[in-house]
């Protein structure tokens, strides 16, 4: 969220324009899910993607993970270990 932000500010700026884009607009059955999370493990695995892990929490402490999730105590994944 942007604080105080109002759309009438963008035409301050030239042509510009705010969107939110859902999930559900861009893959719409499983079978597209399931192609594009190939997709994205594939580009993981060849380093063409990197995600920044920014913490690394033992599963015993998911539920202190979620919190601090909850509350934007994180920054990049969490991921969660055994």
């Amino acid at each position: 969220m942007i604080p105080d932000f109002k759309f009438s500010d963008l035409a301050s700026g030239g042509s510009l324009f705010a969107t939110r884009p859902m999930l559900f607009d861009y893959i719409k059955s499983r079978e597209d899910l399931s192609s594009r999370a190939a997709d994205l493990f594939a580009r993981l695995s060849s380093g063409e993607v990197k995600a920044h892990v920014g913490q690394r929490v033992a599963l015993r402490d998911a539920a202190a993970a979620h919190r601090d999730l909850a509350s934007r105590r994180t920054i990049g994944a969490t991921v969660l270990l055994p």
